[in-house]
This record gives C-alpha cells, sequence and structure tokens, in this order.
C-alpha cells in the first residue's frame, strides 16, 4: 500500500520491450536506499515489483495488461517519474490509501496561475470523483477542487509542482488515475441492496 506522497523524482534509464510486456530500468537513489528484490514501489502511480537493485538503479517488469492500461505504455529513456516505496507500517500516513492499481487513464488539460490544474478523465469513473474527495493523479494523492462528468481539477502547490511530474505536464498528455478505492468498496457493499435498474444506471458502457 502507498500513501501518494512522492519521494522523489526518477529517471527512466533504460526500456527492454518484451513480447507485450517490457522491462525497465529506472534511476531513484531515494527509493534504493532500501530497496531489495520482490518490494513494491510506485512508477507515477502503478505499483511495480522489484526485480533488481544496482546501486541508484533498479529494475522493474511490466507486463502487458499494465501497459495496455497504463500511460507507462510508449515510454522512453529520459522520462521522469514519480516514486513511492509502499509504506512502512510504522510510517506516518500523509496521503490518503493508494493501491498503485491504476483505474484509467486521463489527460493532462490546462493549469492557470494559481495552480489549478485540469485533467479530462473516463465517464465511467465520474461516480467515484467527488468536490473535497481523494484522487491519485500519477501516483500523487491530491484533494479534487472541482468536478464534473467528464473532468476534474486540483489545486496544486508550488511544491507539489516542483517536487513531481505533474510541474512538467503538457496539455494531451496521459495520466494515471486511481480513485478512492473506499468509494469503490462502497459501491460493492450497497449493491445488493439497490434495485437492479439503479445499479445498471451507475455503470458505463466500459465496465460491462
Amino acid at each position: 500500500m502507498f500513501t501518494g506522497i512522492v519521494e522523489e523524482l526518477g529517471e527512466v534509464t533504460r526500456v527492454e520491450p518484451r513480447d507485450a510486456a517490457m522491462r525497465l530500468a529506472l534511476r531513484g537513489p531515494v527509493v534504493t536506499k532500501d530497496a531489495k528484490h520482490g518490494d513494491s514501489i510506485a512508477v507515477n502511480g502503478v505499483c511495480l515489483t522489484v526485480v533488481d537493485v544496482v546501486g541508484d538503479e533498479f529494475t522493474v517488469d511490466v507486463v502487458g495488461e499494465t501497459v495496455k492500461r497504463t500511460s507507462l505504455d510508449g515510454v522512453e529513456p529520459g522520462r521522469l517519474v514519480n516514486l513511492e516505496r509502499a509504506m512502512a507500517a510504522d510510517g506516518r500516513f500523509s496521503g490518503h490509501i493508494v493501491q498503485g492499481h491504476v483505474d484509467g487513464t486521463g489527460t493532462f488539460l490546462s493549469r492557470d496561475s494559481d495552480g489549478l490544474t485540469r485533467f479530462a478523465y473516463p465517464p465511467r469513473l465520474s461516480r467515484y470523483v467527488v468536490e473535497k474527495g481523494s484522487i491519485t493523479v500519477d501516483g500523487v494523492s491530491l484533494t479534487v477542487a472541482e468536478v464534473s462528468a467528464d473532468e476534474f481539477a486540483v489545486a496544486l502547490i508550488p511544491t507539489t509542482l516542483r517536487a513531481t511530474t505533474l510541474g512538467r505536464n503538457q496539455p494531451g498528455d496521459a495520466v494515471n488515475l486511481e480513485v478512492d478505492v473506499l468509494a469503490k468498496y462502497v459501491e460493492k457493499l450497497a449493491a445488493v441492496h439497490l434495485p437492479p435498474a439503479a445499479v445498471e444506471n451507475g455503470r458505463g458502457e466500459e465496465d460491462r
């Protein structure tokens, strides 16, 4: 489990295609301090398993399903990524519950001079996104400032813009999105108490 508090900006140093999958090598002096084979590290919000650590670099395998469903598709050497180690049991819980399981990709739209940043997102996720609720964008825990059926906005402080990839996004860039897992569990538990039509109306075509 993660909390969406990015520890450092890492860099993709090598990409090895492997059929539909790939192996990535990434540089991250902070996350490699105590990383070992089998540990989990979130890379732009995607939970990946460490294969090996050499110096300040670590390697991970990205399966075809992950390549297809996340913004890691088409990643190239030199790309900067947000890195976070899995939360220690005695760690400080500073963000929100983040699994590193991407629910879909969104698109960076714009950012104004006050840091209000807008993203387009799949309408099928809209029922999980609420004003003042939590959402994860490329592994960063954020609070929703505004939301509509196909867009949401977050207010980014200068520290977040400087310390994560979100300050470097250009219009059209794809981002990984993870909605609040608590909302999905609530929906699942409540579904058995709702009329079938009500449950069906909450689903988009992509959910079927």
